[in-house]
């Protein structure tokens, strides 16, 4: 009697082992769930085994897995809370045995087990499948002649840790589900925010620049916040003040551009506010003012920094109420606009200069959006370039491209205009290009023929120009023994006695402070050209190239 004790009780120790190793092998329940109930079939000689479980936001048990049930069957496998024995033991939660079913009133026969074999004693037994202290499921099994069985209690008891093991695989499948469910709806989300992040229409960028630009602009576009954009000429600031108002709430509503610097301050009083009939000579009606016209949606004003000292009072009043009046009326009139301003002067300066007001400068400086000029961006310039040739084929029936060396000499350029000089070179180049390829030799600056070095004069910043033309001595090289001076290293390579330019004598009659500022000096008179700097500096164009390398002055070609 003590070893059959002995050996049952080794049995189930067995068991729980192999089913405990069973559900530690994938978090694939209905697999693992079933290699379960497989292992105990054999291991117990027991007939049938399934287990259901309930679903989030359904009432019903639905059957998860099955052995010694055929496919119709298994299919059969669905109950209510509370009907049968399977929803009885889910609604209790207290495990239910039945020495013979058919004396069980509770047993329904949904699947058909007790036909299976006539006359013969089938039991069952059902456990709650528990997961963080809540049943989740039912554990059923049955068998065939139960009298013959002395351990039935232990049957049960058996079954009662195999639903435990379960619930607990169950809830680290569920609990790393969920984990991992998360997991990818952040990776969507954060694939999508930097998917619409790094694009905006009719903007064409890539660089990272540009890209914290665009992560601006997606961020302050869903707010009313006040805006204003700044960056030199032909950075594109209309085209990311539309982007705003396109990325905003206010989309549908009205996108109303003023250019403040095209306007005297009369005529910028009257478009902007209106005026009423008869308020000045040529007013013959009543005439909405572009705040009104822009109600409920947003208001560009370009150029803010051009407008005289009265009108910034004017404006200054308006931004803060949000009321005006139109030229020679007296009724205030209350708008909803989204202000959205302009700007490639350098506010701060004129602010400490007392050319603009300081409380309209607080005022329209909430956002600051800083647009890089493209040299700045230089790896965005083939793209754009692109961009605007394609544009040029389209409207001209054209099939034109830029050849590898075409596209260095865009890259190269240093872009005083920025995307709007771009755009007309391109559209120039194409326009006259003999043949579908363009080439370098195509471009007007290859041919002195580009009038950028005449329009564009770059002005750094502290550095002054001098009036009139002075001899800016530079220090040569010790002359050789034979009176020639000593040969210089080409500009690439590594000079052991460097050429040094003289220390200033003064900073009077505008004289350039530091040797690098006046070197700057000599290359901006002459229009960027080494040659004509180093005639002008009084020395040789290989001095001039390396003592430019030696300051790490940028040689900006046009």
């Amino acid at each position: 009697m003590m070893n059959t004790q002995m050996t049952a009780a080794r049995r189930e120790l067995n068991v729980i082992y192999e089913i405990s190793k069973t559900l530690a092998t994938s978090l694939d329940v209905h697999k693992t769930f079933r290699e379960a109930l497989n292992y105990l079939l054999q291991a117990l000689d027991w007939r049938r085994a399934f287990v259901v479980l309930s679903k989030p936001g359904s009432a019903e048990l639905h059957g998860l897995c099955a052995v010694g049930l055929s496919h119709e069957e298994s299919q059969r496998l669905k109950f209510l809370p509370g009907e049968g024995i399977v929803g009885r033991v889910y609604a209790t939660g207290m495990p239910f045995s039945a020495p013979d079913l058919r004396a069980e009133p509770l047993f329904l026969n949904r699947t058909g087990g007790a036909d299976q074999s006539p006359g013969a004693c089938v039991a069952m037994l059902a456990t709650p499948i528990r997961a963080d202290r809540r049943t989740v499921g039912v554990l059923a099994v049955d068998y065939l002649n139960p009298q013959t069985r002395s351990n039935f209690g232990d049957d049960l008891q058996l079954l009662k840790m195999v639903s435990t093991l379960m619930g607990q695989a169950l809830l680290l499948h569920r609990s790393v589900s969920a984990a991992h469910d998360s997991m990818q709806d952040e990776v969507r989300r954060m694939s999508k925010a930097l998917k619409s992040g790094s694009k905006i229409e009719h903007v064409v960028g890539t660089s990272a620049p540009m890209l914290e630009v665009f992560d601006q602009v997606h961020q302050v576009a869903p707010a009313r916040t006040t805006v204003l954009l700044r960056g030199e000429s032909g950075t594109g600031k209309e085209v990311i003040a539309r982007a705003i108002h396109s990325l905003s709430p206010r989309k549908r509503e009205a996108f109303v551009c003023v250019n403040c610097a095209a306007l005297t301050e009369s005529l910028l009083e009257s478009e902007l506010f209106g005026h009423e009939k008869g308020s000045f000579t040529g007013a013959q009606g009543q005439r909405k003012g572009r705040f009104e016209m822009a109600h409920g949606g947003t208001l560009f004003l370009d150029e803010i920094g051009d407008i005289s000292a009265s009108f910034q009072a004017k404006l200054l009043r308006v931004l803060q109420e949000r009321e005006f009046e139109r030229v020679g009326g007296g009724t205030p009139v209350k708008v909803d606009v989204r202000l959205i301003l302009a700007t490639n002067r350098d506010l701060e300066r004129m602010v400490k200069a007392g050319e603009f007001r300081a409380d309209l400068y607080y005022r329209i400086n909430v956002v600051s959006i800083q647009l890089p000029p493209l040299r700045e961006r230089r790896e965005d310039i083939p793209a754009m370039a692109k961009h605007f040739l394609d544009r040029f084929n389209r409207e001209n029936a054209r099939t034109t491209q830029f050849s590898p060396a075409a596209m260095r000499v865009l890259s190269s350029c240093y872009w005083p205009g920025n995307v709007r000089e771009l755009e007309n070179c391109v559209e120039r180049t194409a326009t006259m290009a003999h043949s579908d390829v363009i080439t370098d030799l195509a471009f007007p600056c290859q041919g002195n023929r580009c009038l950028t070095q005449v329009l564009h004069h770059i002005d750094r910043e502290d550095a002054v120009r001098p009036s009139r033309l002075t001899e800016i001595p530079i220090q040569e090289r010790p002359m050789g023994p034979a009176g020639a001076d000593t040969a210089l290293p080409a500009p690439t390579e590594v000079s052991p006695e460097p050429v040094a330019v003289a220390a200033p004598t003064a900073v009077a009659d505008g004289k350039p402070e530091g040797e690098s500022e006046r070197l700057v000096w000599a290359m901006e008179r002459s229009g960027w050209v080494q040659a004509k700097a180093a005639r002008l500096l009084k020395i040789s164009p290989r001095q001039m190239g390396y003592a430019l390398q030696k300051h790490g002055i940028e040689v900006r070609k046009f």
